[in-house]
C-alpha cells in the first residue's frame, strides 16, 4: 500500500465502526411511542419485522430490533409511565432439559413473524443445530390490560423432562409475590419474596418439580442460577407491585402447563417473574402447546388478582369447547 493510502480507508472505517455502534444502541424509551395509533387490540407493523401498539390503556413497541422477545418499551398511556425493561413481557427464555441446555437466549436465536387476521402476531423459530426443535409463539392482546402468548414447541428429538422458561421485566415494580402455601394445611396467599429467602427463588407445584429445578439444569452457562425453593405454589400466578404508582403486574399460566413460578428477591434489580412450563418428556414430532397470560393495571387487590386468574382459567374452558352447531349444519 503507498504511503498515506490507508488516510483514505479511514472515513470508511469511522463510518463501519459509528454504523455498527449506532446499530447497537437501544431505541431510547419515549412515552408518545405508537400515540397516533387508534386505540385498538392488535399490532401494528413497523419497518424490520417490528410492530406497535396501542390498545387504549398499553403502547409500546413488540420485537425490537426484529428480535424475538416481548413488549418493550411499554407505556401506560394514561399516565406516561415506562412498564416494561430489559427484553420485555412473556419473553420464552430458555429451553432446558435434564441433560441439556439448548441455546442461550431464545431472542438470541434467529425468527420470522406476521400477523394473523385478528392483530395477533406470531413468531417462529426454526429448529437449528443449536435448538433441535421448531417454536412457535403467539401473542393476542386479550384486554386493553392483557397480554396472552400461547407457545408451541415440536422437537426433532426425544427431550428428558424438557422445560420452556418465560420471562418478564418491569420497569421498578420492586415488590414481588407468588401464590403459594407456607404449609399443606395452610390458606393459600401471595408470599413475599424476601431478601433473606434467597437471591433467586422458586415456587415449585410440588416435590417432583422442586427435584427436577435442582436436577442440574440451571449450572448450564451463560448465567447459571442457583435457585432457592420456596414454599409449594398454590396456582401458577406471580405477583409484582410498583409502590409508588400503585401498578400491579400480574403473570400466569393454567396449572396443567407450569410447575413453578421462579422471581428474585423484592427489590433487585431484574425486577422480574417466571413461568417454568411442560417440566415433563417429549417425544420427537409431539408437539406441546403452553398458555400464558400478564396483566397489568392500578389498584389491583391480592383477591382481585385471584379472581383475574380464574377468569384467565375460565376462557381457556370456553375457547376448548366446541361450537354450536347450526340447524343448518346438523345431517
Amino acid at each position: 500500500m503507498k504511503p498515506g493510502t490507508y488516510l483514505l480507508w479511514l472515513p470508511a472505517i469511522w463510518l463501519c465502526v459509528g454504523v455498527r455502534a449506532m446499530a447497537a444502541q437501544p431505541i431510547v424509551p419515549d412515552p408518545t411511542i405508537a400515540s397516533a395509533l387508534p386505540a385498538k387490540l392488535a399490532f401494528v407493523p413497523l419497518a424490520g419485522e417490528q410492530y406497535q401498539f396501542n390498545t387504549g390503556a398499553l403502547r409500546g413497541v413488540m420485537r425490537q430490533g426484529g428480535k424475538g422477545h416481548g413488549p418493550v418499551p411499554v407505556f401506560d398511556v394514561a399516565t406516561g409511565r415506562s412498564l416494561s425493561r430489559s427484553v420485555g413481557w412473556l419473553s420464552p427464555y430458555r429451553l432446558l432439559a435434564t441433560d441439556a441446555r439448548f441455546g442461550k437466549a431464545i431472542w438470541e436465536w434467529a425468527s420470522t413473524s406476521k400477523l394473523l387476521p385478528d392483530g395477533a402476531l406470531k413468531v417462529h423459530w426454526t429448529a437449528d443445530d443449536a435448538h433441535p426443535m421448531d417454536l412457535t409463539a403467539v401473542y393476542r392482546w386479550a384486554a386493553p390490560d392483557t397480554l396472552d402468548l400461547t407457545t408451541t414447541v415440536t422437537p426433532k428429538r426425544d427431550l428428558q423432562r424438557f422445560e420452556l422458561f418465560i420471562g418478564s421485566y418491569f420497569d421498578n415494580f420492586a415488590n414481588a409475590f407468588v401464590y403459594a402455601r407456607e404449609s399443606v394445611k395452610a390458606k393459600a396467599s401471595f408470599l413475599a419474596a424476601n431478601a433473606a429467602d434467597g437471591h433467586w427463588q422458586m415456587f415449585p407445584r410440588d416435590d417432583a418439580a422442586a427435584q427436577m429445578i435442582k436436577d442440574g439444569r440451571w449450572k448450564y452457562p451463560p448465567n447459571p442460577v442457583e435457585w432457592a425453593i420456596r414454599p409449594r405454589m398454590a396456582l401458577p400466578l406471580g405477583l409484582r407491585r410498583d409502590a409508588e404508582g400503585g401498578f400491579t403486574a400480574l403473570v400466569m399460566a393454567p396449572k396443567e402447563d407450569c410447575f413453578a413460578v421462579g422471581t428474585p428477591y423484592s427489590g433487585e434489580k431484574h425486577f422480574s417473574l417466571y413461568l417454568c412450563t411442560i417440566g415433563r418428556d417429549v417425544k420427537a414430532g409431539e408437539r406441546t402447546t403452553v398458555r400464558a397470560r400478564l396483566v397489568v393495571g392500578q389498584n389491583i387487590t391480592d383477591s382481585k388478582a385471584v379472581e383475574l386468574y380464574q377468569a384467565f382459567v375460565r376462557s381457556l374452558v370456553k375457547s376448548k369447547r366446541p361450537a354450536k352447531q347450526r340447524p343448518t349444519d346438523r345431517r
